[in-house]
């Protein structure tokens, strides 16, 4: 039959593989390497992808047209303050020049009173003295008039902001700064010189009877007096330099107070009072 026929062809075509030496009989798959056939080959990893740059998220670049213009005039107009603080400062500080003849009042308008310097370039003049002001009142009450004692307003001032982190300017210099204008328009004999004697004069009797309604002295304050304790800073251990330390006294005469020398609360009873006092006369007239 041919299916007998076809089978003994393969069969034959075996046997001639098999008597050759047992060759393959598709020599091509033979002909590939070992390595090849057992090794699968090797395929790289895939790579990450790379972000693209973005615009966003970098200063000013990031803000939208707008923004990026209000930051630009921010940005300009603390640049202008803080030249315009260090050139005031400068010429604050500095010698007397064309500048500041020409506007000397500018500059001291913009220092004073939070930027003021106490010291000059090229020529220090730090404080060589302790200067404390006393105040003392003359109370009238229900068991008569008494004078009390002096009471040291500058170590007041001291204790105070001793210690603090941010003391305020005014616990700082409110009561040196108007000490030092009184001393400045008044003369050795407490006679003013200028038109702002009499300015100088209210201004630290205000100051005094705010501080002293802070206390209770059992009668109503008629009048205050005033001194200045100065003494020099004792020179350091080191130096051969004699300096008494001694205190000078500047004594004020006796003020009486009036409603405008109160604070506004004690202004209020003060007044008060006058008019209980005058309604207690007419009634017994």
């Amino acid at each position: 039959m041919v299916i007998d026929g076809e089978r003994g062809g393969m069969d034959s075509d075996h046997d001639r593989s098999s008597a050759g030496g047992g060759k393959d009989a598709w020599p091509q798959a033979s002909n590939r390497p070992t390595e090849a056939r057992s090794t699968p080959e090797a395929i790289p990893p895939p790579s990450a992808p790379v972000a693209e740059p973005s615009d966003t998220g970098r200063g000013m670049a990031g803000l939208s047209f707008p923004y990026q213009v209000v930051a630009a005039l921010a940005l300009s107009l603390i640049g202008l303050l803080a030249c315009t603080q260090v050139a005031m400062v400068f010429l604050h500080v500095a010698p007397s020049n064309t500048l500041t003849k020409q506007h000397g009042k500018s500059i001291d308008r913009w220092i004073y009173p939070e930027f003021e310097q106490n010291w000059k370039l090229f020529a220090p003049n730090p404080l060589q003295q302790n200067v404390a002001v006393h105040v003392r009142a003359d109370v009238v009450g229900a068991d008569g008039r008494h004078t009390t004692r002096w009471m040291n307003l500058t170590h007041e001032d001291g204790e105070a902001i001793r210690g603090s982190l941010f003391p305020s300017h005014v616990a700082q210099n409110e009561l040196r700064r108007g000490w030092d204008f009184y001393v400045n328009s008044h003369d050795s004999e407490n006679r003013p010189n200028g038109l702002r004697g009499d300015l100088s004069e209210r201004y630290v009797r205000r100051i005094a009877m705010l501080r002293l309604s802070e206390r209770d002295y059992g009668g109503t304050i008629e009048r205050i007096q005033l001194r200045s304790a100065t003494s020099s800073i004792a020179p350091p251990p080191w130096s051969n330099e004699k300096i008494s330390t001694r205190p000078a006294y500047r004594v004020l005469p006796w003020w009486t107070v009036t409603p405008d020398d109160l604070p506004e609360r004690g202004a209020e009873q003060r007044a008060a009072e006058q008019r209980d006092t005058e309604h207690g006369v007419e009634e017994n007239r």
